[in-house]
Order: C-alpha cells, then sequence, then structure tokens
C-alpha cells in the first residue's frame, strides 16, 4: 500500500502516512500493533469511509518508513510524539484514537500526554507492557497453550540463556552476524503469528522472511528489552485519572493468548467510565469475524 505522504519528524525520519474518508468528517487515526507491525487496505476496514476522515501511519522503523528497522530514537515516547506531529501538519485539533495490541499502548501514552486532543479511545487486544505482560508472552504463559511452537522459538538461543529469552534474542538483533539475525527475526515472528488468530494456522512456514518479520521482531524486542523505556512498570495504569473523563471502549477476546483479557478487565476498573467488551469466540486478531463485527458497530456508534 502506497503512502498518501510523508511527514517528517524532529530527528529527520520520515513517517509514511495514509489518508481515507471526508475531510469533511471527524478525524480517527489509526494505531497499528506490534511495535513493527505496519498498515494495510484492511486498517481502514473498521470504519465508513463516508463518516470519517482516516488517518494511518506506519511507525517509526516499519512499513514504508524510513529508515527501515531503525532503532535510532525508536521509543514508545517518540511515537507519541509522532502523532502529536502528525496532528500538527494535518491542522487537526482533536480526534478519536483506535488502536489495537501494541497500538492500544501507543493511543493510552497518546491520551495521557495529549488528553484535550483526544474525543474518545476504542481500544482492542490491550497490551499495558509491563514486564508481567512481556514474560507471559515470550518466557512463560503463552507457551502453556502452544507448548511446541514455543519450543521452536527457544531453539534459537542457547540453554543456558534460556531464562530471559527476550534478552538473549536483543543480543542476537544487536550484534553483527546479519544471517543469525534473520533466522532470530524468523522465529520470533512465527512465534508470535501462532498466537494470534482464534483458530490459528499452524502449518510450517515456508515462505522467505520478509520486512514484516524483520521489523516487528527487531522493534519488539528492542522495546521490551528496554523495558519499554520508562521507569514506572505499571505507567499507564498509574496515570490513567488523567483520561478518565475520555469516553473509552475497550474490546478484548476471550481467548486472546498474546494479551491477557486481565489486562482490558484492569483497565477498564482503572477507567470507571469506560466501556469493556470481552468478545466470545474471539483471540487477539481485530479480523476475527466477531472482533470485527464488534469494532465496527462501535465505531457506526460514535459517528458524530
Amino acid at each position: 500500500m502506497e503512502p498518501t505522504q510523508y511527514i517528517t519528524t524532529e530527528d529527520g525520519q520520515e513517517l509514511a502516512v495514509y489518508i481515507k474518508g471526508n475531510p469533511e468528517k471527524p478525524a480517527v487515526i489509526f494505531l497499528h500493533g506490534g511495535p513493527g507491525g505496519r498498515i494495510s487496505e484492511a486498517s481502514f476496514s473498521f470504519f465508513d469511509l463516508n463518516e470519517w476522515f482516516v488517518i494511518a501511519f506506519d511507525q517509526r522503523g516499519c512499513g514504508n518508513s524510513k529508515p527501515f528497522a531503525t532503532l535510532e530514537n525508536n521509543t514508545p515516547q517518540a511515537g507519541v510524539a509522532d502523532i502529536a506531529r502528525i496532528a500538527h501538519t494535518l491542522g487537526i485539533s482533536k480526534w478519536t484514537v483506535f488502536g489495537g495490541s501494541y497500538g492500544s499502548t501507543l493511543a493510552l501514552l497518546y491520551a495521557i500526554a495529549y488528553p484535550d486532543a483526544v474525543k474518545a479511545l476504542v481500544l482492542r487486544g490491550i497490551f499495558l507492557g509491563r514486564e508481567e505482560d512481556v514474560a507471559w508472552l515470550y518466557q512463560e504463559g503463552a507457551s502453556y497453550f502452544y507448548p511446541i511452537e514455543h519450543e521452536g522459538f527457544k531453539k534459537m538461543i542457547e540453554p543456558s540463556k534460556r531464562h530471559d529469552l527476550v534478552s538473549a534474542y536483543y543480543e542476537i538483533f544487536t550484534g553483527d552476524d546479519v544471517d543469525l539475525k534473520r533466522r532470530a527475526a524468523f522465529a520470533w515472528s512465527r512465534w508470535e503469528g501462532s498466537l494470534v488468530r482464534l483458530v490459528p494456522d499452524l502449518s510450517v512456514q515456508t515462505d522467505p522472511i520478509t520486512d514484516a518479520d524483520i521489523s516487528l521482531a527487531t522493534l519488539e524486542c528492542h522495546f521490551f528489552a528496554n523495558k519499554m523505556f520508562w521507569n514506572d512498570d505499571n505507567t499507564i495504569l498509574n496515570h490513567s485519572a488523567q483520561i478518565a473523563h475520555i469516553p473509552t471502549f475497550i474490546v478484548h477476546g476471550r481467548y486472546d493468548v498474546d494479551c491477557r483479557v486481565s489486562a482490558a478487565y484492569e483497565l477498564h476498573e482503572a477507567l470507571s467510565g469506560s466501556e469493556l467488551h470481552i468478545v466470545e469466540a474471539a483471540g487477539h486478531s481485530p479480523y476475527d469475524v466477531p472482533m470485527h463485527d464488534r469494532l465496527t458497530t462501535i465505531m457506526a456508534q460514535l459517528q458524530y
């Protein structure tokens, strides 16, 4: 998918921005997951483009943004600043923020930093970025549901370093062995891909490694090995009072193995005015039919 335009960040990176919909209607920004995901045509499928002005962008280091897979100045805090820069460049003073998975993390951080710029939050597959959330996904937890796949994930790492898989992978990604980096990115991406759908396709992945694999693995590991570049492990919940007034819709699949439904409940408890939608027969992906239907319904109800 080709960007509508590029917006240059303060430090000279170029963000690929995609715009669709009706500029006369309320604005919404779509925040993809990862870190290290990218925008696709499907990203716009949650919105009636006659009723919304939809902005999306490839976050730093992924998709069509430049430079690709960069770790330089690539933090959640930089992502928040990028959203603010996009709003300023496009002349948007207030908008709805729609984010899923790590996109929900980024949406919440942006709302905490710029509460007056947010009309509503629509959040899917809540990821609060805590050490316990990362440990569940990579070290122990999700592994109980997919032990065979997790064994494949561990095999990239020598046994003496398997007590901290994220750190061991980060050592590879920040090393000099290009072939090893590619094989590690493939293993990381394959592990996470096995968790996303309610009924996953566990067939052997035979396609060559893609750019999406590289950006997802490299940037996720970069963020998580560095503990999200924040000092407070519970940053989001500890700052939730600052966004309690913002209408917030929390949508989470009952059987989301990637991000636990308990995080969605904790966020809902912290935001007393929020709506919690636990979607049965759904996992982490927003494209499983029950999740997609619930999200599109919420966006239709928010047309104003």
